[in-house]
């Protein structure tokens, strides 16, 4: 088998349950199992569609800021709390919980990583600003 180098901002990578690691070429299949492990660089608030929240019923989700500085807001649980805010810089990370409603929001352009599993996630546009 030959080994060749992966662009991970361009193919996002299907960890497969078994042990497989298989470079997706498309956008990934939101019902497909297995973990994915996904690479960006992002210039804007659109690149991370930061006017929805998103939402990973399977698992959990570490968002990775690789470069740059990045607030990861999570959705309050209950009516009347406040959006909690984290803040992400170079080399940091953080771990959304399983069904937990969240977005993200750049402060500078960054490249951001982020594991999960897939099946049944959801976006909501957000409604607030």
């Amino acid at each position: 088998m030959t080994v060749t180098p992966i662009d991970l901002f361009a193919s996002p990578l299907h960890l497969r349950q078994g042990g497989g690691i298989h470079a997706e070429n498309h956008p990934a299949d939101c019902d497909q199992d297995g973990w994915q492990l996904t690479a960006l660089h992002a210039k804007t608030d659109a690149d991370v569609h930061a006017d929805h929240w998103e939402i990973h019923p399977q698992a959990e989700e570490i968002i990775s800021c690789l470069i740059g500085k990045i607030r990861l807001y999570l959705r309050p649980e209950r009516p009347g709390q406040q959006e909690e805010e984290i803040r992400l810089t170079a080399g940091t990370a953080a771990i959304v919980p399983r069904g937990r409603w969240h977005r993200i929001e750049l402060d500078i352009p960054s490249n951001i990583m982020a594991v999960t599993l897939p099946r049944g996630s959801r976006l909501e546009r957000r409604t607030t600003p």
